[in-house]
C-alpha cells in the first residue's frame, strides 16, 4: 500500500509515519460508469486515483459542464470537503479504475497531524477553487447572457412583427384608397362637399390620436357601437359595410355623424365615401403602429447600450435610477411572463455617484432576477431609492416565501445557491458582493423572513 501511495508524485516524499495517516481508508475497483456521488450530495470520503479516470461534471441551468478529468496518480474531493459544502460536482468513473478513498474524518485527522500533507492537499485545493470560480463565472455570464437574450429576442419580437403587418396592409389599403379616390373625382364632388367630407376626416384622425394618448378603450362599449353601426348601414344599403365598422368607430364615427353625410349624397357615391373614408383611416392607424413598433424598438436599443455603457468609461457619474430602469427594460419580458408588479419608490433627489455602471447594472440584474425566480408565478417587487449622509441607499424587496434562517449567513458564499441543483451556478450573489463591497467599497445585506426578503445595497456617494 506505502509503496502504490509513494508512486504518486506529490506524494512520493512523504516519510512511512505520513503515510500511515492514509492507512483508515479502503481500496475500490470500479468499472466505467460507475456514479462516485451526485452533485448536491453530502460529502463523506477524500479521493485517490491508482490507475483508471474519473470525470468531474457541474450541471447549470439543465446544462452539463465538464469541470475536469482525474487520472492515473491524482486525487480530489478535498475542495467541498474543506469548503463545508455538499459536492460542486458529479463524479463519473469514465475507465475502468483501481482507487483508495478515506472517510471524512480520517481525513480531518490526516490534515491535522499531518503538515507535510496539508500543505500539499490545501496548495491543491487552492489552485482548483479558483479554476472552478473563473470556469463558472465565465459560465454565469453566458447563461445571463442566453437570459437577457431571450427576453430581448421576445422583446424586439413584438414591435418588429406589428410593424411588419402593418406595412403589409399599409399597400393594400394604400391601393384600395387609389381606386375609390378615382371614382369620388368621377362623381364630381362638389367643393363644398368635399370641404365637409375633409373636415368630417380630420375629426376621425383626432379622435383616434387622442384615444390612443388617453389609452382608453371599453371593449363592450365598442362592440355595441359596431353592432349599432353595422345595422345602420345595412338599412341604407351599403355593400359590405360591416367590413367598414370597426375602424370607423375606433375613429368616433357614428349613425348620426353618417346620416348628416348620408343627406347630400345618392347611395352609391356614399358607398364610395365610407371606403375612402375608411382606406384613410387604416392608413393613420397603420403608420400609428409603424411609429409604436419602431419608437419601442429605438428604445429597447437605447436600454441595451445604456445597460452595457457601450463606448463609455468605466469609472464615472451615474445615475442610479437610470441603470435600475434599463435593467428592468431587459428583464421586462420575463416579468411579465411570472405576472409580477415592479412598484418604484425612489429619491427624486438622489445624487449622481462615481461608480462602474455596467458592473453595477450586473447587480441589479442578479438581485431582480433572483427575486423573480422565488416569487414563482406571480408576486410584487418593490426597488427604493435613498440617501444616507455619504451613501446612497437602493433597496430590493419581493414578497416570496423568504430565505430560511439558517443559510442567511452563507448566501453570498461562492457557489452556495437556494434554487435546485442545476438551476444555477451559486455565483450571482458572490459576484454581486465583490462588486459592491471590493469593488465601490460600499455594503450589501440581506434580511428576509416569510413574505419579505429585502436586499439592501449602500453604495459611496463618492469612488475612493
Amino acid at each position: 500500500m506505502f509503496e502504490t501511495l509513494r508512486k504518486i508524485s506529490v506524494f512520493e516524499h512523504l516519510n512511512e509515519n505520513e503515510l500511515k495517516c492514509f492507512l483508515n481508508g479502503k481500496e475500490l475497483w470500479l468499472d466505467s460508469g460507475h456514479m462516485l456521488f451526485h452533485q448536491g450530495d453530502p460529502v463523506e470520503y477524500f479521493y485517490i486515483v491508482f490507475e483508471g479516470a474519473i470525470q468531474l461534471s457541474r450541471e447549470i441551468v439543465n446544462q452539463k459542464i465538464l469541470l475536469a478529468t482525474y487520472g492515473s496518480s491524482s486525487f480530489f474531493g478535498e475542495v467541498p470537503l474543506l469548503a463545508g459544502t455538499p459536492h460542486l460536482a458529479s463524479g463519473e468513473v469514465v475507465r475502468r479504475s483501481h482507487m483508495y478513498c478515506l472517510h471524512e474524518n480520517d481525513f480531518w485527522q490526516m490534515i491535522t497531524i499531518c503538515p507535510n500533507i496539508r500543505k500539499i492537499v490545501l496548495g491543491h485545493m487552492a489552485s482548483r477553487m479558483q479554476e472552478l470560480q473563473l470556469l463558472s463565472q465565465q459560465h454565469e455570464k453566458l447563461v445571463a447572457l442566453g437570459t437577457l437574450s431571450a427576453g430581448l429576442a421576445h422583446e424586439l419580437n413584438n414591435p418588429v412583427s406589428a410593424a411588419h403587418r402593418a406595412a403589409s396592409q399599409l399597400q393594400d389599403t394604400v391601393k384600395s384608397l387609389d381606386d375609390v379616390t378615382f371614382k369620388m373625382i368621377g362623381q364630381n364632388l362638389t367643393e363644398s362637399q368635399l370641404k365637409h367630407l375633409l373636415s368630417f376626416r380630420q375629426d376621425a384622425i383626432e379622435h383616434i390620436a387622442h384615444t390612443e394618448t388617453q389609452n382608453s378603450s371599453d371593449t363592450l362599449f365598442q362592440i355595441d357601437q359596431e353592432d349599432e353601426l353595422t345595422q345602420w348601414l345595412e338599412l341604407h344599403n351599403v355593400t359590405d359595410g360591416w367590413k367598414l365598422v370597426p375602424t370607423l368607430v375606433a375613429a368616433g364615427v357614428n349613425d348620426q355623424k353618417l346620416e348628416a353625410i348620408s343627406e347630400h349624397l345618392t347611395t352609391k357615391t356614399f358607398t364610395d365615401v365610407l371606403v375612402w373614408l375608411e382606406a384613410t383611416l387604416s392608413i393613420i392607424g397603420q403608420l400609428n403602429v409603424l411609429e409604436q413598433g419602431t419608437t419601442r424598438v429605438s428604445e429597447i436599443v437605447k436600454a441595451i447600450k445604456d445597460y452595457s455603457y457601450m463606448d463609455r468609461a468605466s469609472l464615472l457619474k451615474i445615475d442610479v435610477h437610470e441603470g435600475l430602469e434599463n435593467t428592468l427594460t431587459i428583464l421586462h419580458y420575463k416579468l411579465r411572463k411570472h405576472n409580477i408588479v415592479v412598484t418604484r419608490e425612489y429619491d427624486k433627489n438622489l445624487p449622481s455617484i462615481q461608480a462602474h455602471g455596467s458592473a453595477l447594472n450586473q447587480v441589479w440584474t442578479n438581485l431582480i432576477d433572483n427575486a423573480i425566480d422565488a416569487l414563482g408565478e406571480q408576486g410584487d417587487i418593490l426597488i427604493r431609492t435613498c440617501k444616507d449622509k455619504d451613501y446612497i441607499v437602493v433597496e430590493i424587496i419581493d414578497n416570496g416565501p423568504g430565505i430560511p434562517l439558517a443559510i442567511q449567513s452563507r448566501i453570498f458564499e461562492p457557489f452556495f445557491t437556494t434554487k435546485e441543483v442545476g438551476s444555477g451556478t451559486g455565483l450571482g450573489l458572490e459576484i454581486s458582493y465583490r462588486i459592491v463591497v471590493t469593488q465601490h467599497h460600499g455594503e450589501i445585506r440581506c434580511f428576509s423572513e416569510p413574505g419579505q426578503t429585502r436586499f439592501q445595497i449602500r453604495l459611496p456617494i463618492i469612488h475612493s
